[in-house]
């Protein structure tokens, strides 16, 4: 079978660009360099940006289609060059070579404990045996000090690889840095958006990671510069958006979303956690009261298409955890297996993160959202 730049052309209809789901050669991604030598096949895909989450991905599924469209003999592996439509030289794939996956908490309004559902989710994938950093990008509200009970630690540079770094606090598994370290807790901060965002650039890029499955971070609520500038300093892999049951919540959820979906940052959203989804008192753990409202955030997953990772009851004992330093998912550590609804459920997102991460990487589809109460 004779091979030409049509039916390569027409093979790659079939490889679907992740963030909106259009094919490659209709989003003009597939440069006109087509170059062909017996049945050897290069040419080049086009993205927006070096930070682009979806690249590898792309280029892997185009490596396994034309075989399969255009012609089994085809040898096209290795031959596809990636190119970025500014044409400016190639800018580091990220600051963060050594870490796999980076994955954004978020919610679309405060007070929805996005918080504590970012610091129980590092320390939930921790426990599973994940190798975990957590960012507090929250500059004007930081609580992760808090959280883990460090609030009085201090900060130290490490040297390695010939440099000095900053090195992240280390607490439950989890390494973990925050501007309420360098910063006096009782006072506020008082910063420009660029003076934040450069400071969230240096806990980023000056400290000293190192190797990572899960770098997670806690993202400031709403919508604001802080969020650009770190889809554009870092190639996320995801967002997890934390909302309540609230129709008010929901309305802040579904914006945030949109954000993160909109043409200017196209972060994929691996899916949606419900927080406060129910109050159980202690004494009777079966019991569920709707307080805020009923499978909001399910109905909300649904229409949106994305999974719903989680629903966490609203118990007294994760504000308290929290607040004293020893978050709900603690339970978990050392291969211990939770006693509490809360913790189970906050094991339970974690494995649904990593499941998602690991579909984003290998370019399969999301699962359905599906309601766990």
């Amino acid at each position: 079978m004779a091979i030409y730049p049509k039916l390569i052309l027409d093979a790659l209809t079939n490889v679907k660009y992740p963030g909106n789901g259009k094919n490659i050669v209709e989003l003009g991604m597939v440069e006109d360099d087509i170059r062909i030598d017996g049945n050897k096949v290069s040419f080049s895909i086009i993205f927006d940006r070096p930070t682009d989450p979806f690249i590898k991905s792309v280029v892997r599924a185009a490596e396994a289609t034309l075989p399969v469209f255009a012609d089994p003999d085809i040898d096209v592996k290795g031959r596809i060059s990636v190119k970025y439509r500014n044409e400016a030289p190639a800018k580091p794939e990220t600051p963060l070579p050594k870490v796999k996956n980076i994955i954004g908490v978020s919610s679309g309004k405060g007070g929805v404990g996005k918080s504590t559902v970012a610091a129980n989710l590092a320390i939930a994938l921790a426990a599973q045996g994940y190798r975990v950093g957590l960012l507090d990008a929250d500059i004007f509200g930081p609580s992760m000090p808090k959280m883990f009970g460090v609030e009085d630690e201090k900060l130290y540079m490490v040297n390695q690889e010939g440099k000095d770094w900053i090195e992240p606090v280390e607490k439950y598994g989890v390494k973990m840095l925050s501007i309420g370290f360098v910063v006096d807790r009782n006072s506020p901060v008082l910063w420009r958006g660029g003076m934040a965002s450069n400071a969230l650039k240096q806990l980023i890029s000056d400290a000293w990671w190192d190797e990572l499955d899960y770098f997670l971070i806690d993202m400031p609520p709403g919508t604001s510069d802080i969020h650009l500038t770190l889809v554009q300093t870092l190639p996320i892999t995801g967002v997890v958006i934390v909302s309540t049951p609230q129709e008010v919540a929901l309305a802040d959820a579904r914006k945030g979303i949109g954000m993160f979906r909109s043409d200017k940052i196209n972060v994929p959203i691996l899916g949606l956690v419900e927080n406060m989804s129910w109050f159980t008192p202690a004494p009777h753990p079966d019991e569920k009261y709707y307080i805020f409202g009923n499978g909001g955030a399910a109905r909300l997953a649904d229409e949106l298409g994305v999974p719903l990772l989680a629903q966490i009851p609203l118990v007294a004992d994760i504000c308290e955890k929290a607040d004293t330093g020893r978050p709900t998912a603690v339970q978990c550590t050392g291969g211990a297996v939770a006693e509490d609804p809360e913790a189970r459920a906050f094991a339970d997102l974690a494995r649904r993160v990593a499941e998602e991460c690991d579909r984003r990487n290998t370019s399969l589809p999301p699962t359905k959202p599906v309601q766990t109460h």
